[in-house]
């Protein structure tokens, strides 16, 4: 069992920068790929980013590259997700995932821990 914890969300407005940061508990967090999703109202869950075990490599969706950077520290047992140039369509709650395998995932069913989520919310 991996038990996540995010922070981190809050408003800005657009052009505006946030930090979000998840905790992990429990099994080896190194072990782990990690990655954001989010889900906007009204919305189907979808990917943001993706950092493998080690954090030597990263994937993005396209409508945040450039813009958003995953990062994790395997000996704090965090991973953060460093937003910038923020827009409304950003807006969603942000979620933390977990699963351990060697290979990054996009989908939803590829992630077997979840957090609770942080809302972030982004006004024009």
């Amino acid at each position: 069992q991996v038990q996540l914890v995010e922070s981190g969300g809050g408003l800005v407005q657009a052009g505006g920068s946030l930090r979000l940061s998840c905790a992990a508990t429990g099994r080896t967090f190194s072990n782990h790929v990690m990655a954001w999703f989010r889900q906007a109202l009204g919305k189907v869950r979808e990917f943001v980013a993706a950092i493998n075990r080690s954090g030597a490599r990263l994937y993005y969706a396209d409508s945040v590259k450039g813009r958003f950077t995953i990062s994790r520290d395997n000996a704090k047992n965090t991973v953060d997700l460093q937003m910038n140039s923020l827009k409304p369509e950003d807006t969603a709650v942000y979620y933390c995932a977990a699963a351990e395998r060697f290979i990054l995932a996009v989908s939803v069913e590829g992630y077997d821990y979840w957090g609770q989520g942080t809302q972030v919310t982004v006004s024009s």
